[in-house]
């Protein structure tokens, strides 16, 4: 964190701000830990936020820039809110490691977290950490991880899992495409009219294919899962069929409700 820097806009952002950082800081010393609601707003430039993230409370992403570079960090949560504390009483306990290799550690996990990945990936960058792997059908330099590599000859395989459409195997677009020929778009960011799938389907993912997505939606009046669809890539054997429809009603005992099929 410590070794991190803001891009320009960030920067010039918390130049302009200064008391205010410091601030922010004295408060959550003196009184922390805080909800960013008991703190009070005393900046000096508001950031322009076309995107809509922020509302005019400058305290949440102030805030959240101080966590980058730890200076701030969240210790807990009240109800949906963060609660704030600072990073210096956080992270005490934590170890202080050399800059770079804290980046190799941090690649170390992110190859641990994929099982392989692409060597120079901009959305999991793990450099040379690992062994090097090749893909039959694909020209571009992989690592694997060696713990992956020797927990192959215990996977049982055949397991089906309905992934939410921000898990982390599908962050890194251009591996899911390449290494599972799945092409995943999350639709509720497109009108409706240009939706194929749905507004928020999960994909699912059956041993190491993906073999559709799963339309479904939390009635949270009626108090049941409502499946509009399954879109099969692939038809789909009985078997797997009968499994896909277990996991959906697996989904719906965590949630406490029945499932309901749309007619």
């Amino acid at each position: 964190m410590r070794a991190r820097v803001f891009r320009a806009q960030a920067a010039g952002w918390l130049e302009a701000n200064a008391r205010f950082r410091a601030d922010v800081l004295a408060r959550l010393r003196s009184d922390g830990p805080l909800l960013a609601g008991q703190i009070d707003d005393t900046s000096q430039v508001a950031h322009q936020d076309e995107a809509g993230w922020y509302g005019s409370n400058q305290v949440p992403r102030m805030l959240d820039l101080l966590s980058y570079v730890g200076e701030a960090a969240v210790v807990g949560r009240a109800g949906r809110q963060r609660v704030w504390d600072l990073g210096e009483r956080v992270y005490a306990d934590v170890p202080v490691i050399d800059p770079d290799e804290a980046a190799r550690v941090l690649q170390q996990r992110r190859l641990q977290a994929a099982g392989i990945a692409r060597q120079n990936s901009r959305w999991t960058p793990v450099g040379t950490v690992g062994e090097p792997a090749t893909v039959e059908g694909s020209s571009w330099s992989w690592r694997v991880d060696p713990a992956a590599l020797a927990a192959l000859d215990d996977d049982a395989g055949g397991r089906v899992a309905i992934l939410n459409p921000y898990d982390g195997m599908l962050f890194d677009r251009p591996r899911l495409t390449e290494l599972f020929e799945f092409s995943f778009v999350l639709e509720q960011f497109k009108p409706k009219a240009q939706r194929r799938y749905g507004y928020f389907a999960h994909p699912i993912l059956v041993g190491d294919r993906f073999v559709g997505l799963l339309d479904a939606e939390l009635d949270k009046k009626k108090e049941n899962l409502v499946v509009t669809a399954v879109h099969e890539f692939i038809e789909l054997e009985p078997e797997e069929r009968e499994m896909v429809d277990a996991e959906i009603g697996d989904l719906a005992d965590w949630l406490g409700v029945p499932v309901q099929r749309a007619r």
